[in-house]
């Protein structure tokens, strides 16, 4: 899938400062699913410097919000200036500095459409209970890599729960996408 000028300038910047962005078959999956669950409440784990949360918001309704988290501030300021370059107003996004353990708790429950993981491995376990006590029945648990080094247990967590309906698509280390059973 081709991403337009402001998602090519997201994906230069994270390779620039080491990160690996979501690829555009990754994202425009994302894409997808936020556009087939008509989100208006998504949460990011791991914002990076804005590639998939572009992606996301361009599935969202337009009255939906991405609330964003990671611990780099730095980065968070450059997809801060993306979403808006790319025509998202500042309502659109709720971008939080910190560890996800740490905020995740602080979110509502079943308040959320879908929940996308892109950050610290470790994290992963404890990210995905979260996830399935922050959306809502019929909400999408996305979770990037999940065949890289580090994340499998989260995968087995999902796959060997009866509240998940888990498939997982074939886009460069895998995305493992999960319904929340309702």
């Amino acid at each position: 899938m081709p991403e337009d000028r402001v998602a090519l300038a997201a994906r230069t910047l994270a390779l620039d400062v080491g990160l690996v962005p979501v690829g555009p078959a990754a994202g425009a999956a994302l894409r997808l699913l936020a556009a087939a669950g008509r989100a208006r409440s998504v949460v990011e784990i791991g914002t990076g410097t804005g590639v998939s949360g572009l992606w996301l918001l361009a599935g969202m309704r337009p009255d939906g919000v991405l609330t964003t988290i990671d611990i780099e501030g730095e980065h968070q300021r450059v997809a801060r200036r993306l979403f808006a370059e790319a025509g998202y107003l500042p309502g659109r996004t709720r971008v939080i500095n910190g560890r996800a353990l740490d905020v995740l708790p602080r979110l509502a429950d079943g308040a959320y459409d879908l929940v996308f993981m892109d950050a610290e491995p470790s994290e992963y376990p404890g990210a995905v209970t979260e996830a399935l006590r922050l959306l809502r029945p019929g909400g999408v648990l996305a979770v990037n890599d999940v065949l890289a080094e580090g994340r499998i247990e989260a995968v087995r967590m999902v796959v060997d729960a009866e509240e998940w309906l888990p498939a997982l698509l074939p886009s460069s280390a895998g995305l493992l996408c999960a319904v929340k059973r309702g």
